[in-house]
């Protein structure tokens, strides 16, 4: 295994929660300005800041995920809580305001859910059933049972 294929999913893993980190957090400080958008972009961002939960729960979502990726703890489940906000940063920065931002996040998250694939594969069984658990054995009975 060669270096680099070595510390790649480390470095799209850093770049990625750095990523949703700090835009994430920008959306509840606002230490960077909002660059102007198209028309139909400011239109949709208006709605969404008008239902008064959407954005904080998006930029809420994007800060917990992007630290979770940053510390390299429960990396797949914030790939996974990403995944809906990652679709809907590429579709808007393709379609409303085109930019490269939305390609770049949405590389590096397909990138590191194909490095991290085996953690996922429990998601793509077709037929499941429920575990089930073994019926719970009194104390008195199991030591019964041991005599």
């Amino acid at each position: 295994m060669s270096k680099i294929s070595r510390l790649a999913p480390h470095a799209g893993r850093i770049v990625l929660g750095l990523i949703f980190t700090v835009f994430g957090l920008n959306g509840f400080l606002h230490f960077m300005p909002n660059p102007p958008v198209p028309e139909a972009a400011g239109s949709f961002l208006g709605a969404l800041a008008a239902t008064g939960y959407m954005f904080p729960l998006i930029k809420g979502t994007e800060v917990v995920a992007g630290l979770a990726l940053l510390s390299n703890r429960f990396v797949p489940l914030a790939l996974i809580l990403l995944s809906p906000v990652v679709v809907n940063i590429f579709a808007f920065h393709t379609v409303l305001a085109p930019a490269p931002i939305g390609v770049l996040v949405l590389l590096l998250t397909a990138y590191l859910g194909y490095a991290y694939r085996n953690h996922f594969a429990g998601l793509f069984v077709a037929k499941v059933r429920p575990k089930r658990s073994e019926p719970r054995v009194a104390v008195s009975q199991h030591l019964a049972d041991a005599e």
